[in-house]
């Protein structure tokens, strides 16, 4: 699926930016390498009905306020010079402010997303998710959380070296997304996801009404 002249538009509610091509080869290769070498990466444990279990990726977080999810909170940082100055221009694409990112490295197919929303309440009530990828190309899925849905409603993207995704509307609350494991992909890959995060989730709610 490639989305030109505009977003596509969800059938259950919420809107899909997607440009394959955002960024250069060349920029896209600098930038990979600049933050695989860079990044303090760490696997993180997951709390979840009661069990842990490592994360079947790497990871790290930078921005102006903790973000805890699937019981595992992530501390604030200041965004090192590569991300701060591509924050800039990811939010001139998204139109909106982003203080916060995911990074995310895949070391191979191994290496997965499950399928879940990014509707913690200090993102506040209609989040926007400005997704950059970098490396080898895997498979983005989205689909309804409502199982009865997903036949019809299953959306499916290759996320390239470069590309740039956006997620926006009501996306996250009739929506969940993941990376599958893929025996096939054997290269690095690097994921960079831009949110605005509240401090506290009355913040969130304030800015909302």
């Amino acid at each position: 699926m490639r989305i030109e002249g505009g977003p596509l538009v969800l059938e259950l509610g919420g809107q899909l930016w997607f440009e394959p091509n955002w960024l250069a080869p060349p920029e896209a290769d600098e930038l990979f390498r600049q933050l695989r070498q860079g990044v303090p990466w760490s696997q993180g444990t997951l709390h979840q009905f009661g069990r842990e279990a490592l994360e079947p990726r790497l990871s790290a977080w930078f921005g102006d306020a903790d973000y805890t999810y699937s019981g595992r909170t992530l501390r604030s940082a200041p965004l090192p010079p590569p991300l701060a100055s591509l924050r800039a221009r990811v939010e001139r694409a998204a139109g909106t402010t982003l203080n916060a990112v995911l990074v995310n490295l895949y070391r191979d197919g191994r290496d997965s997303m499950g399928m879940h929303s990014d509707d913690e309440p200090e993102l506040g009530a209609n989040p926007v998710v400005a997704s950059v990828s970098l490396g080898e190309t895997r498979r983005f899925v989205l689909e309804p959380k409502e199982k009865s849905l997903r036949g019809r409603g299953r959306h499916e993207l290759a996320l390239g070296h470069g590309a740039l995704l956006v997620m926006a509307g009501g996306c996250q609350h009739h929506y969940r997304h993941g990376v599958p494991k893929d025996a096939a992909c054997r290269g690095e890959r690097i994921n960079l996801t831009f949110r605005r995060v509240f401090a506290k989730a009355a913040d969130a709610d304030r800015r909302i009404h």
